[in-house]
């Protein structure tokens, strides 16, 4: 099939590229900067010029395609995520833009659109099981994420298919992963929640196919991840990778340092994958978090012992 990505030279997206190549589609990514030019052209796919907000310009680039997959998006990273900043134009990728992405996939006459989403939406449910049917928690820092996703629902129907891909938190060759664990080797706080909570995860290598998955999956949201992990192995992982004895979690200044976006980081999130798997047949490569999660990342790391 004839797809285009926006957001292809991010982290889910240059995985996906990888992936969807691989399975014979024809792809093209949509840039808007020198940079992501330079990303494209290592991967080695075509580029079209267009920005998610900018809806003229999306109309022209989804022009003749099968599918549009929508993974655009800015997740602030270390300091920059203690200023607003970032996290509104976060918001905006995730309401705007994906309405702008909506408007122009229908005027395009596109029938598929996948869409990157987010697990953090569910309520906490503590040590119970959560799948697509289970009751989500909106917030001011959920909202948008949660607008994006009714703006994909609207596209599906009739003739046309639309996809919501609820990805656990990413773990493995990125930037974020990196991040905490140069912050587990530096002595810091990185648990979020509580130790006995459950995390939902998603290996870098795992990505990729899930996007293809969703190319013959009905309209829905879909959960994407791994077996749920303990927070407490999650975090005794990261100091493990780095050679530390341990690493405590967050207390009442690391929340505040993070502020209102750390309680939908820290719900406990016992989120099951298995209707993706029943519908698509995606099963993960890395279907339970162990070590082998962080060596690609610790390749990148050059302070990094074991």
């Amino acid at each position: 099939m004839r797809t285009v990505l926006t957001g292809g030279t991010g982290v889910i997206g240059r995985a996906a590229v990888v992936s969807l190549r691989r399975a014979g589609h024809d792809v093209a990514v949509v840039t808007r900067s020198p940079r992501a030019d330079r990303v494209a052209a290592s991967l080695d796919v075509p580029t079209l010029r267009g920005d998610v907000l900018d809806r003229t310009a999306l109309r022209a680039a989804f022009e003749g395609a099968d599918v549009v997959v929508n993974l655009a998006g800015r997740t602030p990273i270390g300091h920059s995520a203690k200023t607003p900043g970032p996290w509104r134009h976060q918001d905006r990728l995730r309401t705007q833009g994906v309405a702008n992405v909506v408007h122009a996939a229908r005027a395009a006459g596109v029938r598929r659109l996948v869409q990157e989403g987010v697990s953090y939406l569910y309520a906490d449910r503590a040590d119970e099981w959560i799948d697509e049917q289970s009751p989500l928690e909106i917030t001011a820092a959920t909202e948008p994420a949660a607008v994006g996703e009714s703006h994909v629902q609207d596209f599906g129907g009739c003739s046309r298919t639309g996809v919501v891909l609820r990805f656990g938190t990413i773990v493995g060759d990125d930037q974020q992963t990196r991040y905490w664990l140069r912050a587990a080797q530096s002595g810091r706080r990185i648990g979020l929640g509580h130790p006995s909570d459950w995390a939902h995860v998603v290996h870098t290598d795992d990505l990729g196919d899930a996007v293809v998955a969703a190319l013959h999956a009905p309209t829905g949201v879909y959960n994407v991840g791994a077996e749920p992990v303990q927070r407490h192995e999650l975090v005794q992982g990261y100091a493990d990778a780095m050679g530390v004895e341990s690493t405590a979690f967050m207390g009442p200044v690391g929340r505040w340092w993070i502020g209102p976006r750390y309680e939908p980081m820290a719900r406990s999130l016992r989120v099951s994958s298995d209707h993706f798997a029943s519908q698509t047949g995606w099963r993960p490569h890395r279907p339970k978090f162990d070590a082998g999660w962080f060596d690609a990342a610790l390749r990148r790391c050059p302070s990094a012992s074991r």
